[in-house]
């Protein structure tokens, strides 16, 4: 799900462009401005000491606005292998077979191999930030960056958030990764995507052992993708969990 304030951004960088024949009148010093002051806007009722999460796929295609706007900030990853990603997508499809998903513009037409080329396309639901998370990774920025692998926050909770909260400079306080609360169940918006079940957060965090059912020609295009499995392809100023 996006960002209300990203997509806010999004529209103030447009409506600040050459776009606009009003564009003219307005130098990169407003902008930062009007930039800063929206996300202020927006977390009116944050305390300045308090530590904001936003989460967006598109914030790492934004990280030499964010580098200028907020030197402090930092952008956690959530990574796991693309194939397991596209498996749990196609699982999800299936499972809500007389639904037509908003993910594929609500058209009932199609099979396992055009879902999955659709989502690992350029603006696909899975390949857009892909490519976000590659560009940011071999940008200038990377240091700003911590992937956090799905394996090693399923083997080791607790210490994967221990390191979360070290990266960004914060204690650690209690967490219970057997007992989490559901009130990110986005039930209504989910249901009005046709995909029912989409952002459920499970009770607990805990990986069941699976078979794959993707067709083995296409599970093993998109495994080869996890770059940051491989020392040698991912840059040393990412820090990787």
């Amino acid at each position: 799900m996006r960002s209300p304030l990203c997509t806010l951004v999004d529209a103030m960088l447009l409506a600040t462009s050459q776009r606009s024949e009003t564009a003219v009148f307005i130098d990169d010093d407003q902008r930062e401005r009007l930039l800063r002051g929206l996300f202020e806007a927006y977390y009116a009722e944050i305390h300045p000491q308090q530590v904001v999460f936003d989460t967006d796929r598109a914030w790492t295609t934004k990280l030499e606005a964010i580098a200028t706007l907020f030197p402090q900030a930092r952008v956690i990853c959530c990574v796991r292998n693309p194939a397991w990603v596209m498996d749990s997508l196609e699982r999800l499809i299936r499972r809500n077979a007389l639904h037509p998903s908003g993910i594929f513009n609500f058209d009932p037409a199609g099979n396992v191999y055009s879902r999955v080329e659709g989502l690992g396309s350029a603006g696909g639901l899975v390949g857009f930030p892909f490519r976000g998370l590659r560009e940011a990774a071999y940008g200038p920025h990377g240091d700003r960056l911590l992937l956090v692998r799905y394996e090693t926050m399923v083997a080791n909770p607790l210490g994967t958030l221990a390191a979360i909260y070290g990266f960004i400079g914060e204690e650690l306080f209690g967490h219970d990764p057997g007992h989490i609360e559901p009130s990110y169940d986005m039930v209504e918006f989910d249901m009005r995507m046709g995909t029912p079940g989409l952002h459920h957060v499970g009770p607990r965090v805990h990986a069941p052992p699976r078979p794959t059912i993707l067709p083995p020609d296409l599970f093993t295009r998109y495994e080869r993708d996890a770059f940051w499995e491989d020392p040698a392809q991912l840059p040393p100023t990412v820090r990787l969990l």
